[in-house]
This record gives C-alpha cells, structure tokens and sequence, in this order.
C-alpha cells in the first residue's frame, strides 16, 4: 500500500492519499490538485516532487 501527505508538498494541506500503486495516488493527486489548490497544469517537476514523497511498499 503506497500512500502521500500533500502537505509534504504544499505546506499546511492536511490531505493523505491512499492506493496500492503510485498511479492510483498521482491519479488522486492529479484531481486534488485541480479541485483544491487550482492546479491544472501537471508538470514533469511536481509529479517527480509527489513521487518522491509517495511512502510505502
């Protein structure tokens, strides 16, 4: 089970993402970020950033 804090990205967001695979994460990263922080351009840069805080086996 893999799972994210995205305050370990965008300090103060208390949102914790759960899934068995990194892309079930970034797939619910992707909408939280369009929903709650008005971020609509995925970059390279901030999927390497979420990827290298994604914990788990």
């Amino acid at each position: 089970m893999k799972t994210f804090a995205c305050g370990d990205v965008v300090p103060g967001c208390g949102a914790r993402f759960t899934s068995a695979d990194e892309d079930g994460i970034l797939s619910q990263v992707a909408g939280h970020a369009a929903a709650d922080h008005g971020v609509t351009d995925i970059t390279p840069e901030l999927v390497q950033s979420v990827r290298s805080h994604i914990h788990g086996a």
